[in-house]
């Protein structure tokens, strides 16, 4: 028998899994992140009624829609009692000790792979600047975590959609094991569709011996490849539901406090899915920026000064575009100028790294200096030169994020500023489906 502890080093353990049984539809229990479409109630509404007089993850979660709303504790407390429910009348399977491999096939052809497990929180750190084995991507708010601390006390059980990211260019952790687990003829837990014409999911158990074996060896080749010069390792980034991680921290310090001796309780461990950053069916979206400011050259002059960039104006937006997508250090500007007519400007500028990670402080200081406070956050270039067209809009684009350089700009950066990048469409966002037991 495989001794799991050997995982253990690499801030991984064994999880109990609850999945649903078989008279459960999964299409309707399964849905997406609570914090996707926290600006569209329609969307929020389709689902409910997808989910209406069915047993469904929608009803033990809070929606980020729902956050503030004036029956939030209504709906606390009915999230208790639906766990309690659930528990208790056969909506889950017995649990399964394992891992699991999943292939998620999105709406958009993409095919994105990931091994779901628990980690140690005490091996993650949220803050910048740690050495931790799993570190966050962009800064965590603090004043978040309060309010999500609420609901996980309270919870039996969690359904997580924390996706953390491994630097793995051999593919070994999570392509290799769902290769060999398919070879293995492991059992396939579960195939399904997901709502709304969100693609599809299918799922193969991770028990055996060979595969733990194989998975230690590839947790290990992982944590040689990404030793940094002062001996931590950096095994593992939060790609997505980095505040959901950060308050599951929050919650096992809290609790540890008051049970010292209490080393191994469930709350000490979070349930993830590992996706490989390599991998051909995740993409990485940069999210450009829109500044509602009359100062379109002063901010430009200044940007360029900052990076050290030369400043080019092109003709239309074809040909700004192109600039910016094919290069890592061109930022673009679409404005409108004192006669009206719409100016297309690209700064070349020197960003050894990632672009936003010396862009979005340089852009900070600029507002805070002329007093510009109005951004937004803006998904897809088309919509950023519709409202560059529009009087006094500045719309920026961003350059593509790079996968090779990702974990080293990490390092050296503590944490990536807010909004640097989105994995993937929101259709693509992880959907909830396992769940463990927490209390």
């Amino acid at each position: 028998m495989y001794d799991e502890q050997k995982l253990c080093k690499y801030g991984i353990q064994v999880p109990d899994i609850l999945i649903p049984s078989k008279k459960i539809d999964l299409s309707a229990w399964s849905v997406i992140a609570c914090d996707q479409y926290t600006q569209n109630s329609e969307y929020w509404n389709k689902v409910a009624e997808k989910a209406k007089d069915k047993p469904s993850t929608l009803h033990i979660i809070l929606p980020e829609i729902y956050l503030e709303s004036l029956d939030r504790q209504e709906r606390l407390s009915k999230i208790r009692s639906t766990m309690e429910e659930y528990l208790a009348n056969g909506v889950f399977d017995k649990p399964f000790h394992g891992m699991i491999y999943l292939e998620r096939k999105t709406a958009y052809g993409r095919t994105r792979k990931g091994l779901i497990t628990a980690i140690d929180l005490d091996v993650y750190e949220w803050k910048p600047y740690t050495k931790a084995p799993i570190r966050a991507t962009e800064a965590t708010i603090e004043s978040r975590i309060p309010p999500r601390m609420e609901i996980r006390r309270s919870a039996s059980i969690e359904s997580p959609h924390i996706m953390l990211l491994v630097n793995d260019p051999a593919k070994a952790l999570v392509e290799q094991t769902g290769e060999k687990a398919k070879a293995e003829n492991a059992l396939q837990l579960y195939d399904t569709d997901l709502m709304l014409d969100s693609g599809h999911s299918t799922a193969w158990a991770v028990q055996s011996e060979s595969l733990y074996s194989h998975i230690e060896k590839s947790l290990a080749a992982i944590a040689e490849h990404n030793t940094e010069e002062d001996n931590s390792v950096f095994m593992f980034a939060v790609g997505d539901g980095n505040h959901s991680l950060a308050t599951a921290k929050a919650v096992w310090e809290e609790y540890k406090k008051a049970h010292p001796g209490e080393k191994n309780h469930p709350l000490r461990y979070a349930l993830v899915e590992i996706v490989n950053i390599y991998d051909t069916g995740l993409t990485f979206e940069p999210i450009h920026r829109v500044l509602f400011s009359s100062l379109p050259e002063m901010l430009i002059k200044y940007v360029s000064a900052e990076l050290s960039g030369k400043v080019y104006e092109l003709k239309n937006e074809d040909d700004l575009l192109a600039e910016v997508q094919e290069s890592q250090e061109v930022i673009g500007f679409v404005y409108q100028d004192a006669d009206g007519k719409t100016k297309y400007v690209m700064i070349d500028a020197i960003c050894p790294d990632l672009a936003v990670s010396y862009f979005q402080p340089i852009l900070d200081t600029f507002m805070s200096i002329f007093g510009e406070t109005d951004i937004d956050f803006i998904h897809g270039s088309d919509e950023i030169f519709r409202l560059g067209k529009q009087e006094n809009t500045i719309g920026i684009l961003l350059p593509q994020i790079s996968k090779d350089t990702f974990f080293t700009t990490l390092s050296s950066c503590g944490v990536l500023p807010r909004k640097s990048f989105s994995m993937g469409e929101a259709s693509e966002k992880r959907f909830y489906l396992e769940c463990r037991k927490i209390k």
